[in-house]
């Protein structure tokens, strides 16, 4: 789900870098994920996409609230989701150096109930909801059911292409 503004971070926020780059992690919640895990599964996306170079990319972990909240400031919705997207900068905007893509919202608790659901490890389901996020970022959308099927088409490459299980 795409969203027009960025989220604001709280306090004691913390980095999940393991490297320079043009990734950043903040987790911001108490579900068990390792920030250096999305840094460097969203690093290998980036590069698939051949973007790498050229955009930067905040991932924030948030609660149920937290992302509740975020969703009802950006469309008026109030309701617990898994994944927002926030784009900020335009790759195709003319800027000389990287331009930020946006930030990528994720609430692990969320995502946690859905791989229960489906039978399937945490860190399968978070991998495919920051795929769909950075695709999002990149200006897929999923409006309709063909398209819909279309972009997990190109969720479960992208998946394939960095080595992480396809959803």
């Amino acid at each position: 789900m795409t969203a027009d503004r960025p989220p604001s971070t709280g306090p004691g926020a913390t980095e999940g870098r393991d490297d320079p780059g043009p990734v950043t992690v903040v987790d911001e919640q108490d579900v068990g994920v390792d920030p250096r895990w999305l840094h460097r599964l969203a690093s290998r996306a980036l590069q698939a996409l051949g973007v790498l170079d050229e955009a930067a990319l905040s991932i924030t972990l948030v609660d149920r609230a937290r992302i509740a909240e975020l969703k009802h400031e950006a469309l008026g919705e109030r309701a617990a989701t898994d994944v927002l997207s926030f784009p900020l900068d335009d790759l195709d905007d003319p800027m000389p150096g990287p331009v930020m893509l946006g930030d990528v919202v994720i609430c692990p608790a969320v995502a946690l109930r859905q791989a229960r659901a489906l039978g399937r490890s945490l860190e399968a389901e978070l991998a495919q909801l920051l795929v769909h996020g950075i695709l999002h970022l990149l200006g897929r959308d999923h409006p309709d059911a063909r398209s819909e099927r279309a972009m997990a088409a190109e969720e479960r490459a992208l998946l394939g292409a960095i080595g992480e299980a396809a959803a």
